[in-house]
Order: C-alpha cells, then sequence, then structure tokens
C-alpha cells in the first residue's frame, strides 16, 4: 500500500510539473511579436505547389 501511494504522489508531482511547464512555455510563445509572412514569399510558395 505505501508503495501505491507514493506512485500516486510521484505521479501526481510529475504530471503538475509537466501542466505548469506547458502554461509557461504558451506564454512565452504568446508574447512573441507577430511577424508577418513576406507576401512575395507566400505567393511564390503558392505558384511552386502548382506547378
Amino acid at each position: 500500500m505505501e508503495r501505491q501511494k507514493l506512485t500516486a504522489i510521484v505521479t501526481g508531482a510529475i504530471s503538475l510539473a509537466l501542466g505548469i511547464f506547458y502554461l509557461i512555455v504558451v506564454q512565452i510563445l504568446d508574447s512573441r511579436e507577430m511577424i508577418p509572412a513576406p507576401v512575395g514569399m507566400a505567393l511564390l510558395n503558392a505558384l511552386h505547389y502548382l506547378w
């Protein structure tokens, strides 16, 4: 019974750590400035797939 309790605590801690890490990564990525893609390059890529 003691081993099961330890396993539950360890997996819960890992789950919380991963959740917090995910939220931090999302906040960092969301705070970056959006840089629009150049229109000329998008047009060239579209034409490349059509040919």
